[in-house]
């Protein structure tokens, strides 16, 4: 697992603010306005209070300075954030009107896209301050701002990949027969935090039955002789995502559990063999699905093959029919395929891949094949 690494600066900050202006401009867009969450974070390094009711607002206009508009008992801390060099701070105080303050600078005539989080009361107050505007959400004005990562991030998502396949490697040699899901989670959520993880965002332990519902949260059933237990977890390593799912038996499967197993990981391997710069997000799902449809499955895959993932674990683009989006190197997302038979069990594997100069590389590289537990 590489690391310690070193955090963003004021520069890189910058570079990233610059380009988002540039692609807003790109797409016919007036500006973007960015609400506290993952955009604004990544953006401009400034991480505000996340319940806060007070319009915290990050303007980025093609041509102009990078405005941050936060309330004044907030501006101390915005002052420190990372990338606040590259910044206009512009703070306002209660009793003031903030939606005007945020609108200075602002073409009213304008379409601006919004952080698919932004508040409705926000975005409403904006309105108001800027008569004539209009929104689009961030999703799909600009899908692609954060998807293509560069060197540094690659680093950084190789590194929470790794941490995730320590993880299941340690997962493997605990107890899982006569112990609830839940235990086994919460030992899943240790081991991602021994080898790195700052921030665990789920893991999900479908055991028998349950492993036919995709987002099962573990439970107090327990886990029995000849369970299929699907294990899908992840978080936050370094900044970055890991998402990575295994599907393990308890003693040994049947023949047609192998079977079910077999058929997912092919799919799996026709997903990432689909994975090259210029295919469409749509063609991984397509070769993926192709396998499970083939062996009589299609009915029980019931979900997209694939989410990016970045400094969220789900975010354009996704591998799901009708996207058409061309894939570029930079780009990381999962290749997922799952087989969900109701009442008796289920199957997935999950890899984090990256899109190459020629083709994808995996950030995952724990065994695809069957693992029995005891």
């Amino acid at each position: 697992m590489s690391g310690p690494f070193e955090p963003f600066t004021a520069d890189d900050h910058r570079a990233r603010m610059e380009r988002a202006a540039r692609e807003a401009a790109a797409a016919g867009l007036a500006g973007l306005l960015i609400a506290p969450g993952p955009d604004m974070v990544w953006l401009s390094g400034y991480a505000p209070p996340a319940d806060t009711e007070r319009l915290t607002l990050l303007a980025l206009v093609p041509g102009r300075d990078p405005v941050l508009v936060v309330p004044a008992l907030e501006a101390p801390d915005a002052a420190k954030a990372a990338g606040a060099p590259a910044l206009t701070l512009r703070d306002w105080t209660d009793g003031e009107d903030p939606y005007a303050v945020a609108a200075l600078g602002l073409d009213g005539d304008g379409r601006f896209g919004v952080s698919d989080n932004t508040w409705a009361l926000h975005l409403l107050g904006l309105g108001r301050a800027l008569p004539g505007s209009s929104y689009v959400a961030l999703s799909e004005g600009l899908p692609m701002l954060r998807a293509v990562k560069d060197a540094v991030e690659l680093e950084r998502m190789a590194a929470a990949g790794a941490a995730a396949d320590a993880a299941f490697a340690g997962i493997r040699t605990v107890r899982f027969a006569g112990r609830r899901e839940e235990e086994v989670a919460a030992d899943l959520a240790a081991l991602l935090r021994r080898f790195g993880h700052e921030r665990v965002d789920f893991t999900v332990v479908g055991s028998g039955p349950h492993g036919a519902d995709p987002h099962h949260e573990a439970g107090p059933r327990v886990i029995e002789e000849g369970d299929m237990v699907v294990l899908d977890f992840g978080g936050l390593m370094h900044g970055y995502g890991s998402d990575i799912s295994r599907t393990v038996h308890v003693g040994e499967p049947t023949d047609e559990e192998r079977r079910v197993h077999d058929v997912v990981r092919e799919a799996q391997e026709a997903g990432f063999r689909a994975v090259r710069p210029g295919a469409a997000c749509q063609d991984v799902d397509r070769a993926a699905r192709a396998v499970i449809t083939e062996a009589g499955y299609g009915d029980r895959f019931i979900h997209r093959t694939g989410h990016g993932i970045g400094v969220t674990t789900h975010e354009p683009p996704y591998m799901v029919e009708g996207e058409r989006q061309p894939l570029v190197p930079g780009m990381c997302f999962s290749v997922e395929p799952g087989i969900y038979l109701p009442g008796r069990f289920g199957v997935r594997i999950e890899d984090i891949v990256t899109v190459t100069e020629d083709g994808g590389r995996r950030l995952n590289d724990a065994p695809r094949e069957i693992v029995t537990v005891g």
